[in-house]
């Protein structure tokens, strides 16, 4: 949900998000839903959403690995994170899950596949590893499938580690 109350829902089946604002029954596509691709007006499997404090949507579009904003009443996203194929290196995610956006725009995506949590600074071209990387497993360095991921505002990240079956908490320096 937004400050405003509106309702976001992400189909992965028909590869949109819709908003509905109190009151609607259909509610509106505001990003994809011009059938599944790897087109900037196309999602390929779209699963967590983040709505910023300026009405903007940020879609984790996970079979692209990729994440596409979506500036409001925009007709194509515009991509912030990953979107060079799926890999390892800092130009790349895996399945990007869970996504969260901070006061200054940067982009926090759980990388699935890659084990970690990668922070995307606005315009840049790679990410930065903030978390996990270190190969998948259970130590406290390291991440096993991490799914969602949040913050509060002195700075603790508390991180889904889906298949470690916990929920870890970091502080992680961001300076």
């Amino acid at each position: 949900m937004d400050k405003n109350g509106n309702l976001y829902v992400s189909d992965y089946k028909k590869d949109e998000v819709r908003q509905w604002k109190k009151g609607e029954v259909n509610g509106t596509i505001i990003a994809g839903g011009n059938g599944k691709g790897n087109n900037l007006n196309q999602l390929n499997w779209p699963t967590f959403i983040f709505v910023d404090q300026d009405g903007s949507l940020y879609v984790s579009d996970n079979n692209n690995h990729r994440v596409m904003k979506w500036i409001k009443d925009a007709k194509q996203g515009i991509i912030v994170a990953g979107g060079h194929g799926q890999g390892d290196n800092l130009t790349q995610l895996s399945n990007p899950h869970g996504i969260f956006v901070d006061h200054l725009n940067n982009v926090y995506v759980a990388d699935f596949g890659n084990h970690r949590i990668v922070r995307w600074s606005p315009g840049s071209k790679e990410g930065s590893i903030i978390i996990g990387g270190n190969g998948e497993g259970k130590q406290q360095n390291q991440l096993n499938g991490p799914i969602a991921l949040s913050m509060d505002s002195e700075g603790h990240f508390y991180i889904v580690d889906h298949r470690n079956n916990r929920i870890q908490k970091f502080l992680v320096d961001l300076n």
